[in-house]
């Protein structure tokens, strides 16, 4: 890069990503272990034949049909009622966030988030030029609401990042966080919601927040509970007004044809994918309990992943279930490791795994 006349810091910065290796479990990244349905894929086949049929024209470039039934989908999963012009979607919600980072973030502007949480957002910052600053989430991961509440007022940001379920820890967060914030705040406050399907029974979702919430923003993703992440489809839903300057910003036909109508398909199959994801909660349950039962620190998640530890090498367990053809993620605080749900027979193999390293590792001290 040395010789590139690229910006300042950008130089000698990795990109972003979790390691891809070719081991027989993957439980790194947060992925549904599930595929689609051959009836999905079959009509999924069919939706992608029509749309390639097509492709010589530019696809809707307001993704109004796939909008429409996000909104459908969001009313029957969350009980909220959305127009199709209070949803967007975009190439996963990645684009989504640097949308909202461009719209509203920018030079002279913050955005600010609360640590531990998702390593792409000081990513997004840095995309936009956005001064990006962090407030400390309390020991259990919770936030703390007179320390969120100072931070706003310390820095005034443009826009509040809060991660709900939040990555890489399973936290869920209050709604009276979320309105306090708000109220707080004169900026965007954005509620990722990425793995908002595995959350418990009675945690709500922020989308019934939006109604009174004209500055709210929540985000969603395919990636998770429909086992569509190789598609990239993310969306949000705000108010109007918001989404008409994610519009502004929204490259010109950035959703192509094939990924709207896959889209759609899994959208109609969506009360199949759910049955997947009441098992992967009750999965998710079970093993944080394990991971309890034999002496470890588990953060309870609303999510499809698990943080546990406290290692005084976490890196040596890492390697070590690496080893043992088990690649899980080295993230979060110090100490920590994150495991995301699998099938039964994957869980097995992780468990099996963690217990022969732990001995392992003790045998050798």
């Amino acid at each position: 890069m040395s010789g590139l006349p690229i910006r300042d810091e950008l130089r000698g910065v990795e990109p972003y990503g979790a390691p891809q290796l070719d081991v027989p479990v993957c439980l790194n990244v947060n992925e549904n272990p599930f595929g689609p349905s051959e009836q999905l894929v079959a009509d999924a086949a069919r939706a992608v034949a029509d749309a390639v049929r097509g492709l010589n024209r530019y696809p809707d470039r307001e993704a109004t049909t796939l909008r429409e039934r996000l909104a459908g989908y969001l009313d029957r999963e969350s009980g909220v009622a959305l127009r199709t012009e209070q949803v967007w979607a975009a190439n996963g919600s990645n684009e989504i966030m640097l949308q909202i980072l461009q719209a509203f973030g920018g030079p002279g502007r913050t955005a600010l988030s609360f640590a531990p949480t998702y390593s792409m957002y000081p990513e997004y910052a840095r995309d936009t030029t956005t001064t990006w600053v962090t407030a400390q989430r309390n020991s259990d991961f919770s936030i703390d609401p007179e320390t969120a509440l100072k931070a706003v007022a310390e820095h005034r940001p443009s826009v509040v990042l809060i991660a709900s379920p939040n990555n890489p820890t399973g936290t869920a967060v209050p709604l009276d966080l979320v309105t306090a914030v708000h109220e707080a705040s004169d900026g965007v406050v954005v509620v990722d919601e990425a793995y908002a399907e595995f959350r418990r029974d009675g945690v709500p979702s922020a989308l019934s927040l939006l109604a009174d919430h004209p500055r709210l923003i929540v985000t969603r993703t395919m990636s998770k509970a429909f086992a569509f992440a190789g598609a990239r489809v993310g969306y949000a839903a705000a108010s109007e007004q918001v989404i008409d300057v994610l519009r502004v910003v929204r490259l010109p036909y950035h959703l192509s044809a094939v990924t709207q109508a896959v889209a759609v398909v899994a959208l109609e199959h969506a009360a199949e994918l759910q049955a997947r994801v009441a098992q992967l909660r009750d999965e998710r349950d079970a093993l944080a309990a394990w991971l309890r039962e034999i002496g470890l620190e588990v953060a309870d998640s609303d999510a499809n992943f698990v943080l546990f530890g406290r290692f005084p090498d976490r890196h040596a367990v890492w390697q070590g279930l690496l080893d043992h053809g088990v690649l899980i993620r080295e993230t979060g605080p110090d100490g920590w490791l994150r495991v995301s749900v699998g099938t039964p027979e994957e869980t097995t193999a992780f468990k099996d795994a963690l217990v022969s390293v732990t001995r392992e590792l003790k045998e050798r001290t």
